[in-house]
């Protein structure tokens, strides 16, 4: 318990000096005097200059770099100005050469990187800090109780901006047999760029860690780059300093307060009711001490939740208006696709999964998890998930160009492909695909690329989608076996379709046609035509060794391509489907190809690996909707949204 003159100072607003609590520095350093550490000192300086603004809060930048602050919603411009003075100082004494830092004191946060940072999430970099003091064991239930409903409760307030700022505070009794009556007092805050659905995102993420960081504590903080929450059974925030709940009541109308009063407060009365139940039921169901998180091997120091990527069915339903044919944009083995639109304004896909879909609620739920930690721009990220009754729902981001096939393989629309363009989405696909296969934390081998599953976002950027047959591999594995063959012929790589083999390799083959498609206009034959016909691979091989490589090239480019890039990346593609899998490049070597064309020497390509298989290889598509989870093979809901 705090002392009773500390308790006042607080209640009077004479807080005392800033408090430092945590920080987080990156592993990615910039020289000293650099360019760099140069726009850094410009963010710094500007953000300390504008920390006597009222509502707390800046962002700035200066080149690469992007910087903000928050203050506590509480405090007031003196002790926000004060904070801000010591953590420009302090973050450079912790992180000197850091590119990405960020550093939280009791009273405010301060961070930079050398990525954009504002108005999204970021889920990577976050602490907690539970305090020592433990709840006695016969009032666990009652302070859990109050605690999840409070939470839940102040995720709304402040999401919704009720009080004028994203930040929300909340004073509950609790009786206790450790004393007479205590206070629980609680905060949530979120930086003001967020959109009011990312603000309740962040804060149910803090709150969904509270379990395993804070479980049986009197206090705790999770502290998240645009979120944070606390709880403590002393004062630690000036609460006479808060805004109101609700807006002030209109002067000189008490008939009209009284209606407004009735009108707010029962609403959310019942709400609170109803969440103290569903935070009753969750809690004394849930067996002692679990939660729902990635194992420490395979995410590190991140942290993501089943109960942060939840999302109701009813407000799925209300975005998608309740599935309505009209909001239907695509339609696959594993369900339907819906386009719909979150309260706020933000556009999302939904993918419906079909009854086929045979996985149990658990394994559902941890590969909903596991996708969710795979960030970067050349993948469709998924927002969440919907599990009620009988419906299980896929949450992504929506993506409005569609997919790569519609523009590549349509008279009119390929025209909208420049090679810039097709060399651009090149680079992109190699990128995605490399990030999964080395530089995501886990290992996932797609096996099913294709242009179909290329999404292009409103700058026409790729974003690689479902990974409904995808595979995770553990650090050391090179390969693995099926007996089941999925996918689609024409993109599989021979030793695949005819012995069940894969390895990242397979990908590299996948890619190979992909590239020579883009370059083309033109499908690989043997994914949609009888084996009699000429395929892609055949043609492009052809065209190599008669030394014409740019008779592959779609005629509608070749006024804006460069011959160069051109050739080097039909050269590159016929590289990647060769028949033996030791042949092609990695996915590494591939970007550094595509980045580094005049100082890296291709090797010459072998023949491509179909011109040398039987005609019995079966060459219609296979159907990929009846995935199964087994023990050996671990597999990821599909990703699809269009």
């Amino acid at each position: 318990m705090m002392s009773g003159a500390v308790s006042a100072s607080l209640a009077s607003g004479n807080e005392a000096a800033p408090t430092y609590s945590s920080h987080v520095c990156s592993n990615t350093a910039f020289a000293a005097n650099s360019t760099y550490q140069f726009n850094l000192d410009i963010i710094l300086t500007s953000l300390s200059s504008n920390a006597t603004r009222a509502t707390g809060f800046s962002n700035a930048s200066a080149g690469e770099v992007s910087g903000l602050f928050l203050c506590r919603g509480d405090v007031n411009t003196a002790v926000c100005q004060d904070c801000i003075a010591n953590t420009t100082i302090e973050i450079l004494g912790r992180c000197p050469l850091d590119k990405v830092a960020i550093i939280w004191y009791g009273e405010c946060l301060l961070r930079y990187s050398n990525e954009s940072i504002f108005a999204t999430i970021n889920d990577f970099l976050g602490t907690s800090l539970p305090d020592t003091r433990v709840i006695l064991e016969a009032e666990i239930g009652r302070f859990i109780e109050l605690l999840a409903r409070t939470m839940n409760s102040l995720a709304t307030l402040a999401s919704n901006s009720l009080m004028g700022k994203t930040y929300a505070t909340e004073e509950e009794e609790f009786n206790s047999s450790q004393v007479l009556s205590q206070t629980l007092y609680n905060l949530v805050q979120c930086t003001p760029d967020l959109t009011a659905f990312d603000c309740h995102k962040c804060i149910r993420r803090a709150i969904g860690i509270l379990p395993s960081c804070c479980d049986r504590k009197q206090g705790g903080r999770v502290l998240l780059p645009s979120c944070n929450i606390r709880y403590e059974l002393y004062p630690f925030y000036n609460f006479t300093a808060a805004s109101p709940a609700f807006p002030p009541l209109p002067p000189g109308g008490s008939e009209m307060s009284s209606l407004t009063i009735v009108a707010i407060v029962i609403p959310v009365a019942v709400i609170s009711v109803v969440l103290f139940f569903i935070a009753y039921f969750f809690l004394r169901r849930r067996p002692r001490k679990k939660h729902y998180t990635l194992s420490e091997e395979n995410v590190g120091d991140e942290i993501t939740t089943i109960e942060s990527l939840q999302f109701d069915l009813d407000i799925i339903e209300a975005a998608t208006d309740k599935f309505s044919d009209d909001n239907k944009i695509g339609e696959g083995g594993f369900g339907v696709v819906y386009k719909g639109t979150f309260f706020n304004g933000q556009k999302i896909a939904v993918k419906r999964l079909s009854g086929r879909h045979g996985q149990g609620a658990t394994e559902f739920k941890n590969e909903v998890v596991l996708i969710a930690k795979l960030h970067h721009r050349n993948l469709v990220r998924l927002l969440g998930f919907c599990e009620e009754g009988k419906e299980k729902l896929l949450v992504y981001e929506y993506v409005p160009n569609k997919s790569l096939d519609y523009f590549l393989f349509d008279p009119i629309n390929r025209r909208q492909l420049d090679w810039s363009r097709r060399y651009k989405i090149i680079e992109g696909i190699a990128r995605g695909i490399l990030y999964l296969h080395e530089d995501s934390q886990i290992r996932i081998i797609h096996r099913d690329l294709k242009v179909s599953n290329i999404l292009l976002d409103d700058n026409m950027n790729p974003k690689i989608s479902n990974f409904g047959l995808a595979r995770i591999f553990v650090a050391d594995q090179t390969q693995a076996n099926t007996r089941k063959i999925v996918g689609t012929y024409g993109y599989m790589p021979p030793e695949y379709a005819m012995h069940g083999r894969y390895s990242v390799k397979s990908d590299a083959f996948s890619f190979g046609v992909l590239v020579l498609e883009i370059i083309s206009g033109k499908k690989n034959s043997r994914s949609y035509q009888s084996e009699l016909a000429e395929d892609l691979l055949s043609y492009a091989w052809k065209q190599w060794r008669s030394g014409t490589p740019l008779e592959l090239l779609d005629p509608t480019v070749r006024h804006s391509c460069s011959r160069n890039e051109v050739v080097r990346c039909i050269q590159m593609g016929l590289l990647c489907v060769q028949e033996d899998p030791a042949n092609r490049p990695t996915m590494a070597t591939i970007v550094l190809m595509l980045n580094s064309y005049s100082a890296v020497t291709l090797p010459l390509p072998k023949q491509p690996a179909f011109l040398l298989q039987s005609r019995t290889m079966p060459s219609k598509a296979v159907d990929n909707s009846s995935v199964s989870l087994s023990v050996n093979e671990q597999s990821f809901t599909e990703i699809y949204p269009r």
